[in-house]
């Protein structure tokens, strides 16, 4: 709190107090991925964000909160873990020029309750020594007995793996992805375990040939000295749907229905969107820009380019629940 003091007519006038502005986001990215962000943000406009990480739990301690909730945004990766806070009824539309003119109409809810910020595909880490180039091509090969005991992944429960299936059936239907998905387990070599970084760090100890993962993780592998062999061991693989392209995920953020700090929210929001924004933010995580004129950082162009799948994430939020009961009905973990 500053206080000044103002000599007047011979009297001492106390100002009011000024308060620092501010906008609080949860978050389920942590802190120091965001704070090369925050930091510009803070220097364009002065505004003080205060970031809470949450490892899980959000939409509870939302509800819990209530209309007393401090946080202004919550910032979640995952169609699923958007679609589940929209669901639960703790965010607002927010409408923008800013933010319709930088988002495609694929990344963000039609009804404006949340809005992308990065994209991640879901590829194929291939063994640079056991897969030769252009053997795996498309998700339908994914379940090719070709395969048999050479793939690993993580759980098929996982949010990741289960919105992968949901394009598959948005792609070719309830029939077919189920006897997919039989394929895929029976192709499998281990019992699904771990996170993406687990499945290639198996590739390089010779356990499978080929893991499913997300782009950024190849990322996050070269900068970690004690996985940087992992990553070097494999190629990334860009496989397309038959008739669609390579499924891809998404970053984004939403505005509370309590937002204390409306005006300073979405000034954030329209700040993320930003060219210049999204290139910082794409270079820290390692993902895709998606606004008209941002380019993804130089590590992340060396991997190569594809043609993401055009479908509205939105559509793939609805399919969750059919396609975690077809995980189910397989037993894909067991």
């Amino acid at each position: 709190m500053l206080r000044s003091t103002i000599l007047a007519a011979g009297a001492t006038l106390l100002a009011a107090p000024v308060l620092a502005e501010e906008v609080n986001l949860y978050s389920y990215r942590q802190p120091e991925l965001l704070k090369p962000l925050t930091d510009a943000f803070t220097e364009e406009t002065g505004i003080r964000v205060n970031v809470a990480f949450l490892d899980k739990g959000m939409v509870e301690r939302l509800l819990a909160e209530g209309d007393r909730s401090p946080a202004d945004l919550v910032l979640t990766v995952d169609i699923s873990r958007l679609s589940s806070v929209v669901e639960a009824g703790v965010t607002q539309p927010v409408h923008s020029e800013v933010l319709e003119s930088h988002v495609p109409a694929e990344f963000h809810d039609p009804e404006g309750q949340w809005w992308g910020l990065t994209t991640r595909a879901r590829i194929v880490y291939a063994s640079k020594e056991r897969v030769a180039e252009g053997e795996v091509t498309t998700y339908e090969d994914l379940a090719d007995p070709k395969w048999e005991g050479r793939i690993c992944t993580r759980s098929g429960m996982h949010p990741y793996n289960v919105a992968l299936t949901a394009a598959y059936l948005h792609h070719h239907g309830e029939e077919a992805t189920l006897e997919w998905l039989k394929g895929l387990k029976a192709n499998l070599a281990r019992k699904p375990q771990g996170n993406d970084r687990a499945q290639v760090k198996a590739i390089w100890a010779g356990e499978c040939d080929i893991s499913l993962g997300n782009t950024y993780y190849m990322g996050e592998m070269l900068e970690d000295p004690e996985q940087v062999e992992w990553a070097n061991s494999v190629n990334i693989v860009f496989p397309v749907f038959e008739g669609g392209g390579t499924h891809v995920n998404i970053s984004g953020i939403a505005m509370t229905k309590a937002a204390p700090n409306k005006e300073n929210a979405l000034k954030l929001m329209e700040f993320l969107v930003s060219p210049a924004a999204q290139e910082i933010y794409a270079e820290a995580n390692h993902e895709y820009p998606i606004a008209p004129g941002s380019e993804p950082s130089e590590m992340v162009k060396g991997w190569g380019s594809f043609e993401a799948d055009e479908v509205n994430l939105m559509e793939l939020a609805k399919l969750r629940p059919d396609a975690l009961r077809l995980m189910e009905t397989v037993d894909f973990d067991g």
